[in-house]
């Protein structure tokens, strides 16, 4: 099968882009901006996401309603999301309609003027989100344990902000953020739809060419190590909401091929992963349970998270620990590790063939490693991954002391 290929190119203002042509009746177009809550203020948190939010409510071209029918009249839609390192906006249009794409994600970046009524009424909606998500531990108990854990870090406050916080936030802080760290060196645009190379290179440079925010840019420093800890704090709640595990290395240290294996067989979306196989199907001791690895620029974390009884989770902690260790010092057989192997490799491929997944992914890989990790590419890297190489990860996360955190 032959490999798909991929048109890279960068605009004089140092813009990136990546299109790649397929067959689909849908056109997949997006801005990847490498700049998230990480990169906010510290006294103002919230900011990041509350940009993405407001930068829909107006530019100097276009009204709030005139930019949700700019796409939804032809049946299209328009988004965003915000991270700890990156914002993303995107369009999804029927094939034929990339240059209006092209056209509204541009005049979003590079107009978006935040009309104060427009900002108000959103700061509304904002706040309601954030209580809505604090009501639900199984999710706030992540960003709970993430201020603990990189501590005195951008990384470690949540990404929604405070009510507080997103109540004090101006139309001026909005634009203020946009100049700063919009800028095309810190942008990536991809684009996955039926054009040629030439017309999606065309719209780029129309559109996208004529940005020239020129602001300060991001200035990330490594969040300093922190002591483990063992917290559980009490919300009166039926269900305790846990999470261990520990700082890892960053995204680009090549040893992340194992260490997503590892993490895959340990705890990963199947049923057969080790850690439900012993808590949840043998023992009953949790609802659920798994695992997972966040890789940022210059840091990581490996983090296992369930929930169960109020009185069992000490006993849970203690035996994923354990089956740690036990991959510490018996490496997986070479039919352990081929399964494992296959399992993970599958599980890509099945994710992989969501087109719009497709195309996000290789924006944001060309945002962070300055080509495109596919499917293909990644599945080559695991085929090479080694027992010992499995082995060395489930060293370095066993000789870290866990930080662990209980909601009840």
């Amino acid at each position: 099968m032959q490999k798909p290929f991929y048109n890279i190119f960068t605009l004089d203002n140092g813009l990136r882009v990546v299109h790649r042509q397929t067959d689909s009746h849908v056109a997949y177009t997006g801005a990847v901006i490498g700049a998230g809550s990480r990169d906010e203020a510290a006294d103002k948190p919230g900011l990041a996401h509350f940009v993405e939010h407001t930068l829909f409510k107006g530019t100097d071209h276009r009204s709030s309603r005139n930019i949700n029918l700019r796409l939804e009249s032809i049946g299209g839609e328009l988004n965003a999301y915000t991270t700890k390192e990156e914002t993303l906006l995107f369009a999804n249009t029927p094939a034929g309609y990339t240059d209006r794409a092209f056209e509204l994600l541009y005049d979003l970046v590079a107009y978006s003027n935040f009309p104060e009524a427009e900002v108000d009424r959103e700061r509304d909606v904002v706040i309601e989100e954030i209580n809505s998500y604090l009501d639900n531990p199984a999710d706030s108990v992540f960003d709970s344990y993430e201020d603990r854990i990189f501590a005195g870090s951008g990384l470690g406050h949540n990404i929604l902000g405070s009510a507080e916080s997103v109540g004090k936030l101006t139309p001026a802080d909005c634009r203020s953020f946009v100049e700063r760290v919009y800028r095309p060196a810190n942008m990536t645009v991809y684009c996955a739809d039926p054009s040629p190379a030439r017309r999606i290179e065309s719209l780029a440079e129309r559109y996208f060419g004529r940005l020239r925010f020129e602001g300060t840019g991001i200035d990330r420093r490594p969040p300093v190590a922190t002591e483990p800890f063992s917290e559980s704090v009490d919300r009166n709640g039926h269900q305790a909401h846990t999470v261990c595990g520990c700082r890892v290395f960053g995204r680009k240290d090549p040893r992340s091929h194992a260490l997503f294996l590892l993490n895959n067989y340990l705890g990963g979306p199947g049923m057969s992963s080790r850690l439900n196989e012993e808590l949840r199907e043998k023992r009953g001791y949790v609802y659920t349970v798994d695992s997972s690895v966040a890789l940022m620029s210059d840091t990581g974390l490996w983090a296992v998270y369930f929930g169960c009884d109020a009185g069992m989770a000490d006993r849970c902690v203690g035996m994923i620990r354990r089956e740690v260790e036990r991959l510490a010092s018996h490496p997986l057989g070479e039919r352990q590790l081929e399964r494992a192997k296959r399992q993970y490799i599958g599980q890509m491929l099945l994710a992989g063939d969501n087109r719009e997944s497709m195309a996000m992914s290789m924006g944001k890989s060309l945002a962070y490693y300055g080509e495109v990790h596919d499917v293909d590419w990644i599945s080559e890297r695991i085929r090479a991954v080694s027992a010992s190489d499995v082995r060395d990860m489930a060293c370095m996360l066993a000789e870290n002391a866990f930080s662990r955190l209980t909601l009840y």
